[in-house]
């Protein structure tokens, strides 16, 4: 008996303090029910078969209204209720942004032999962004992420990643990314324009940002989350080898998955923690 579902955000985290009413089709209340730390709800309160409205509501997001049916045994499913981050695209308060390495991470996929994914990330790696005041589409973003701290957990795989096959690190020690332009894309997504020099060989690159939201942190400053993914082509930065199996497949393929979750920390810096 009762009402179950699932409260999540786009990015498939729990909304542990997310508040349910269920409403009857006369407006009046009928139940009221909390999430727990893993963002569900499991009210057994028994309801009248019927229709209700269901409104789910939570602090720094949207409210998300929808209809569910309880069945004859009193029971209710509302399934996943995703909630989007409220005034997303405003994007953090104005001024200068460091990107926390300690707390982001910059990962790739790759697949392998046309069966498997390889994953790999950057261990070291730093960033600004600077949110415009007036014009938020002016806004700036500046990367720099140090090649040869490539890990896909694989110490000979890593090596030859870092040879003049792949990186050539080096020659080219550092991956720069500096943006040239913001588009708003949904209520909380954006596209990020830059230009992306890897390799020695710059190119035009967006990134599909979502922005989580702000919020205080626990040493008295004040972060900002964010979620970018993009797909690069190696071969557009002449990284163009490759080995191929009898059957014709590639041992490693052209095209990667990049996977960016960055905090960044409101000022110029990083505070000293």
């Amino acid at each position: 008996m009762g009402l179950t579902a699932r409260i999540r955000t786009r990015d498939g985290w729990a909304v542990s303090h997310a508040v349910v009413t269920v409403a009857d089709m006369t407006g009046a209340q009928v139940l009221r029910a909390e999430a727990d730390a893993e963002g569900a709800i499991r009210d057994a309160t028994p309801m009248e078969p019927g229709a209700y409205t269901v409104i789910v509501t939570a602090v720094g997001y949207a409210p998300a209204a929808s209809s569910v049916i309880v069945t004859a045994s009193g029971r209710a499913e509302a399934g996943t209720v995703t909630l989007a981050r409220q005034g997303g695209t405003e994007l953090p308060p104005p001024g200068p942004w460091t990107v926390d390495p300690v707390h982001s991470s910059v990962a790739a996929v790759a697949q392998h032999l046309g069966i498997s994914s390889v994953h790999g990330r950057f261990t070291e790696f730093s960033g600004s962004i600077e949110i415009a005041p007036d014009d938020v589409t002016k806004s700036r973003v500046e990367a720099v992420i140090r090649a040869a701290s490539i890990d896909t957990g694989n110490g000979m795989r890593d090596g030859h990643l870092k040879s003049p096959d792949f990186l050539d690190v080096e020659r080219f020690p550092e991956i720069t990314f500096r943006s040239t332009g913001l588009t708003a894309a949904g209520s909380d997504r954006w596209t990020v324009h830059g230009e992306l020099c890897m390799h020695g060989v710059v190119r035009p690159v967006d990134l599909d940002l979502a922005y989580l939201g702000t919020g205080p942190d626990p040493w008295g400053g004040t972060r900002a989350a964010f979620r970018a993914t993009t797909e690069l082509h190696r071969e557009d930065f002449a990284m163009n080898y490759n080995q191929v199996l009898q059957a014709g497949i590639a041992a490693v393929g052209t095209t990667l998955k990049v996977e960016l979750d960055i905090q960044a920390v409101q000022g110029a810096s990083l505070p000293a923690v």
